[in-house]
């Protein structure tokens, strides 16, 4: 895992709002993002820039995807996320004993 690369994709705050979107619900295509982003959130943004968006998170390991016919399906990928929690996250989220 690219460590720098996944908070640079979690730094957009678009990009966080996709990821708890496709946390929701998996397997979306560019068109229903951008319907979701924009009727749950107001988030009124072009088509390419969200593709912009996707292309980083998809860089970045955060999301995978699939084709069904001419259909590119995006989904989650949590496992950047996990990693992330239970690494670099961990030294400063989590409670040691000799700070209690």
């Amino acid at each position: 895992m690219d460590l720098d690369a996944v908070l640079r994709a979690l730094a957009d705050g678009t990009r966080r709002v996709i990821i708890d979107e496709l946390a929701e619900r998996e397997e979306q295509s560019l068109f229903e993002i951008c319907v979701r982003l924009t009727e749950k959130h107001g988030i009124a943004i072009s088509r390419q820039a969200v593709s912009k968006h996707l292309g980083i998170l998809e860089a970045a390991g955060l999301i995978a995807v699939e084709w069904r016919g001419r259909t590119k399906l995006h989904s989650l990928e949590p496992a950047p996320l996990r990693a992330l929690g239970r690494g670099w996250l961990a030294n400063y989220v989590f409670e040691k004993e000799s700070d209690k």
